[in-house]
């Protein structure tokens, strides 16, 4: 060891005598630790949160929008990049048994997750909707094949958690559960909509808007809306909002960030609708909508659809800049061996057009062996977007599979009418 700063053979650490504890009183607002943003589109945020809003809001969503308690066993499929994982360890601050699990969720078997959720008593257990989609793909059926007894609730984010992914996990998982699909993200390190306890839940949706946050879908007029689809916004300061940017001393890049479209109100990015009875419809970014003639549709809508047609394993959809307008380009991974026949590009276009609308129906469809994903099992149409249109796509580490977007780049029909 002589040739290892500091090092010391493990019998020795043991034999030393723990000194006390010294803590160091700090601000509220002191900074805790930086978030980085996933950058495939851009240079990524460098997102700086402070320890009292932080761990404000977690409590909250916590104890209030999940119902955590100390008797609890919480485990949260993320990885240690992901805000989730900063979220999964405030449990720690209710008195809840805290389980980390970072790594692929089907080995050694299909259902491995949820062995360790009967071995361990997990109550309340989150994870994504790629990974939900992910289960009914492979045919696993938790509920049957393992003792989820002690099970009480099922956390869902990453995306929108299809009706398809409430009605599996309600058949195949457990029937008598609080089932919240949440969303918020890295920037506010925290939830704009998340789940309600006491509240039922409606497939597709999310149960309700968080407490404290003053949350709203703005329409075109950037006034409120009802039972109509617009950008989420969040009227009022929020506890976990970030102190600053990294380096960037005058607030530019923040400002930018969040409110350089309504001047004094956060803008989230999110295409949302607010019903009537609370409910929050994610339908995607906002920046990813599709806009044929001048009509917003979120890609949520086109992939609810999809999902449904057993031929295909998976889907991204973009809009492609074409000829004064925008058209709707969706790539397909076709299930194995399924191949992409002019019967089933039929079958998904009257599936949109029967089930959605004409608007939805896509100019093209093309085949590709793989769809990328963010390493936290987010599909990326910003970048396939930009790949397509012939320009750079910043932050390839940020994918599970950067190397995909190489063939969506030698796509030759895309280019074509």
């Amino acid at each position: 060891l002589a040739g290892i700063p500091k090092a010391q053979w493990f019998s020795d650490f043991k034999d030393e005598k723990a000194s006390s504890l010294e803590f160091t009183r700090l601000p509220f607002d002191h900074p805790l630790y930086i978030l980085y943003s996933s950058g495939t589109t851009g240079t990524p945020k460098c997102i700086v949160h402070g320890a009292g809003g932080t761990l404000l809001q977690h409590m909250k969503e916590l104890m209030l929008h999940t119902n955590l308690r100390r008797t609890d066993t919480i485990c949260y499929f993320t990885t240690c990049g992901w805000m989730m994982w900063n979220w999964l360890t405030c449990s720690l601050a209710v008195g809840a048994t805290l389980m980390l699990y970072d790594g692929f969720p089907f080995h050694p078997q299909a259902g491995g997750l949820w062995k360790m959720a009967q071995d361990h008593k997990i109550t309340i257990f989150g994870t994504s909707a790629g990974y939900i989609a992910a289960l009914m793909a492979a045919g696993v059926k938790p509920g049957k094949e393992y003792n989820l007894t002690p099970l009480k609730a099922v956390l869902s984010t990453g995306s929108p958690l299809s009706i398809e992914g409430f009605e599996f996990i309600y058949n195949e998982i457990k029937k008598d559960i609080q089932l919240a699909s949440i969303s918020g993200g890295s920037d506010i390190n925290g939830c704009f909509a998340a789940g309600n306890p006491m509240g039922p839940v409606y497939a597709g949706e999310l149960q309700c808007r968080c407490l404290g946050m003053k949350v709203e879908s703005f329409d075109e007029n950037s006034k409120p809306v009802r039972n109509k689809q617009g950008e989420l916004v969040c009227l009022a300061p929020a506890p976990s909002m970030p102190i600053y940017f990294w380096e960037d001393p005058k607030g530019e890049k923040y400002n930018s960030a969040y409110f350089d479209v309504y001047p004094g109100i956060w803008r989230h990015g999110d295409f949302i609708e607010i019903n009537d009875h609370g409910g929050v419809t994610i339908y995607g970014r906002s920046d990813a909508t599709l806009n044929p003639g001048g009509v917003r549709i979120g890609t949520a809508e086109i992939y609810r659809q999809v999902e449904n047609i057993p031929e295909i394993a998976d889907s991204l959809v973009v809009g492609q800049d074409w000829k004064g307008d925008v058209r709707v380009i969706l790539f397909v991974k076709l299930a194995e061996g399924q191949k992409l026949s002019e019967e089933l590009k039929n079958k998904i276009r009257t599936t949109l057009r029967t089930n959605a609308s004409p608007r939805h129906v896509p100019a093209k469809i093309v085949a590709v062996p793989d769809i990328p994903y963010t390493l936290n099992m987010k599909k990326v149409e910003l970048a396939v977007k930009k790949v397509i249109e012939g320009k750079e796509v910043l932050n390839k580490d940020a994918l599970r599979n950067p190397e995909i977007l190489d063939v969506f780049a030698g796509i030759k029909e895309i280019h074509e009418d």
